[in-house]
């Protein structure tokens, strides 16, 4: 199965923000649209940073509560990893167990088009498993 598939199901709306909001700001945005982390883009739409969850719980721990009051840009991940609408789930999967994210901007012509989280992707390696599963016991039950 590949990013496009998941893409096509759960929709390509992205919600971002520019590195300048506060932490404040994102939290808002966090909640709000009930996400784990904003994609941080220029005003020409390019990709500047990604910011999670994770980030914020660091920038707290660290700084405590006026890192809310802080810039996004100073706690954004700046060399964010990315893949293409034709890589297949293991293909992100693996990306994202090795760079030990859990959410990965999607790019085309190198213009950000949507955002596939760890659970979208392991949703859709069980329900690939599960199809494979099934294929097996009916080939068994009718040789």
């Amino acid at each position: 199965m590949t990013v496009k598939v998941i893409l096509s199901d759960k929709g390509r709306s992205v919600v971002t923000q520019h590195p300048d909001a506060t932490l404040a700001e994102i939290c808002e945005t966090l909640a709000t649209h009930k996400i784990g982390a904003v994609v941080l883009t220029t005003r020409d739409g390019d990709i500047a940073g990604i910011l999670s969850e994770r980030d914020v719980v660091r920038a707290l721990a660290q700084e405590g509560a006026g890192a809310l009051s802080q810039k996004a840009a100073g706690y954004m991940s700046r060399n964010v990893v990315t893949c293409h609408e034709e890589e297949t789930t293991h293909d992100v999967m693996t990306k994202m167990t090795a760079g030990r994210f859990r959410h990965m901007p999607v790019v085309k012509a190198g213009r950000l088009i949507g955002v596939v989280s760890i659970g979208d992707v392991v949703k859709r390696r069980i329900e690939q498993v599960e199809k494979d599963a099934e294929e097996i016991r009916n080939y068994i039950a009718t040789a």
